[in-house]
């Protein structure tokens, strides 16, 4: 981890298009500015962490709905052999 020791109004850049700015310090909280591209996506750690919590239970409710959906028809869940062509090939 790096650790930079900033005032209020410096900056740090990151991969030449990310800036990050202190704008305010009061007590034990500092206010950042960010400047950044639009097709970038910024979040707070705890909403990050929110977020892949969500897919990791939407994945596992995925999966499970599909074996049964593959039960429900009357499937194994393996794949079968590919039919042989009229050739015999």
């Amino acid at each position: 981890m790096l650790y930079l020791t900033r005032k209020i109004g410096e900056s740090v850049i990151i991969n030449d298009d990310i800036e990050v700015t202190v704008v305010d310090i009061r007590g034990k909280s500092i206010k950042l500015g960010f400047t950044f591209p639009s097709d970038a996506t910024v979040l707070r750690r705890e909403i990050f962490e929110r977020i892949q919590e969500e897919n990791r239970a939407a994945a596992a409710v995925g999966s499970e709905a599909l074996a049964d959906a593959i039960r429900d028809a009357g499937g194994t869940g393996v794949p079968s052999d590919p039919p042989k062509s009229e050739t015999g090939s």
